[in-house]
């Protein structure tokens, strides 16, 4: 029999009322997940409105997973300190602010903007949805629920290129209401969270927030992505451009790392990032961010300029990859609530993952839709086994007290790793579509200076021998960058096949440190207990005596 949940302090909660107060949660998930979505098949459309280019194209996504990186672990921290339903909130509001301001946007450079302030928001609803959730259910029963997660992330994936289609080849709509579509939804989640979420609040004396921690880290992955962007364009590798970019990068996180060991309440906590299975999880999170977001997030564009499809038909193309999706998070978390295993599926997921991804790396534009499909439905289980499980596997170790700091710390080495993926290979996707429209504009004897709109997104301002030139840059370019996918989650792979075979815990705290150091002898629904590795009052792992 599944253990009701409970939160701290109050009575256990029925499965009906773990439901009821999910169903805000999940309605705040999936609109923090539309927001990336829906514009993915869009954005082509967008960027050409704008007069956009490539890097501007690359930006648009980058500026939101950066400042959602930057914010994860204090909106992490915060949920350790104050309430976390008033910080949901919150985070849904500066989420709508952001949406808003993003849909009236004029310019590349204003929608840019907008997005990094709309990431905001979006890093506190990754952070604290997560927190939430593990504040109400244990890890053993999380497994179950894990299937509702996968299932609005399916759903979110799915609808959002598919809306973002209609919306963008909707006369009437126009491509403004891809921002503008998810403000109702924010609302309705705003008012359900009111009625239905109901968690302790936990305030603690002489609260400090390392803000100038925050500050470093955002600014030196800042520095880091922006020379990824321009080297080899504006400047050359070996310039003293790239000394002082790279330098100072390096220098602002060497900074951040000394603030962090030495402030009272670090946004990213070194002892939890210290103990074996938090390393690793956040070493396989970042070889999946990068990998998941770097490649996924140009499928869109795959379809449409290097095939030439619609934003409604690119959007129908990537359904396999969000049944793969929750089709393996459904059966997975079920196996991992039945069985209290979770590293077998975690390794199993990274394998599948670099499989998908090494398919996919063998696309052009000519590939047949059927294998350009596979591979996709491949890609969607490996992600499906191997996103939130990791998440899990972090939260499994800690303390109650610190659930947030370590979702949090997770969550944004997963952000970072997606926003650095998709900065490089946004950048090698532009060199290499550079190389071959310039290389075969001069065999086709067209002048490249006379093909200035080659160099935007805009076709439709291009002649259709550039058109044509330009759809196959794009197609065949787009595996080079699936490849190099598939080699960072090898690092995914490495990662899983190291973390310790965990049995998870069925409370939703740690065992009082009387009992932290004895390990369970009987076990629960015939799976290993936690305390198969022990752990102390502070949530580290400690060896445990047989």
């Amino acid at each position: 029999m599944s253990a009701p949940t409970t939160t701290a302090g109050d009575a256990p909660m029925t499965h009906r009322q773990t439901l009821e107060a999910l169903s805000g949660l999940l309605l705040v998930l999936f609109v923090a997940m539309l927001s990336g979505t829906v514009v993915s098949t869009a954005l082509p459309n967008i960027i050409g409105a704008l007069n956009g280019s490539q890097t501007q194209y690359t930006w648009v996504v980058t500026a939101t997973l950066l400042t959602a990186t930057a914010t994860t672990p204090i909106w992490g921290k915060l949920a350790d300190l104050f309430n976390k339903k008033l910080l949901v909130q919150v985070a849904i509001v500066v989420f709508l602010v952001g949406s808003v301001i993003a849909g009236f946007a004029q310019t590349a450079g204003q929608l840019i903007a907008a997005r990094a302030f709309q990431g905001i928001g979006v890093g506190g609803l990754q952070a604290l949805v997560q927190v939430a959730i593990a504040a109400m259910i244990p890890p053993r029963e999380r497994g179950r629920y894990n299937g509702y997660l996968g299932g609005v992330m399916a759903v979110a994936t799915v609808g959002g290129p598919l809306l973002g289609g209609l919306i963008v080849d909707t006369s009437w709509l126009g491509w403004r209401w891809c921002f503008f579509v998810g403000v109702p939804v924010a609302a309705i989640a705003l008012v359900l969270l009111q009625f239905t979420l109901r968690l302790p609040t936990v305030r603690r004396e002489n609260v400090k927030i390392d803000y100038l921690g925050a500050a470093l880290i955002a600014a030196g992955v800042s520095v880091l992505l922006i020379w990824i962007s321009f080297v080899d364009d504006s400047f050359a590798w070996a310039s003293w451009q790239t000394a002082a970019m790279v330098g100072g990068a390096v220098a602002l996180l060497a900074l951040a790392v000394w603030v962090e060991s030495r402030v009272d309440e670090p946004v990213v906590p070194l002892d939890l990032v210290r103990q074996r299975t938090t390393a690793l999880a956040i070493l396989g999170s970042l070889a999946v961010g990068m990998a998941m977001f770097g490649g996924a997030v140009f499928l869109g564009q795959y379809f449409q300029i290097g095939r030439g499809y619609s934003p409604t038909e690119a959007g129908l193309l990537t359904i396999p990859m969000m049944a793969g999706v929750l089709g393996s998070s459904i059966i997975a978390g079920r196996l991992i609530t039945k069985t209290g295993k979770i590293k077998p599926y975690i390794v199993f997921g990274a394998i599948v993952l670099v499989i998908g991804f090494a398919l996919l790396g063998t696309i052009d534009h000519e590939t047949s839709l059927v294998l350009v499909g596979v591979a996709m439905f491949i890609v969607g289980v490996g992600v499906g086994m191997t996103m939130q499980n990791l998440v899990l596997a972090v939260q499994n170790t800690v303390s109650l007290r610190d659930i947030g700091a370590a979702s949090s710390t997770v969550a944004f080495f997963r952000s970072l790793g997606g926003t650095i993926g998709v900065s490089v290979l946004g950048a090698v996707l532009a060199r290499r579509v550079t190389d071959q429209i310039t290389a075969d504009l001069s065999a086709a004897g067209i002048p490249a200076s006379g093909s200035a709109g080659a160099g935007s997104l805009n076709l439709d301002a291009m002649p259709d021998a550039v058109q044509q030139i330009v759809r196959a840059a794009y197609g065949d370019a787009t595996g080079h960058i699936f490849l190099i996918s598939a080699a960072i989650a090898v690092v995914g792979i490495i990662a899983a096949v190291l973390l310790k075979p965990v049995g998870l815990r069925s409370s939703l705290d740690l065992p009082d440190p009387a009992r932290s150091t004895a390990v369970a002898a009987d076990a629960v629904d015939g799976a290993p207990a936690f305390d198969q590795v022990t752990v102390d009052a502070a949530g580290r792992e400690a060896p445990a005596r047989r």
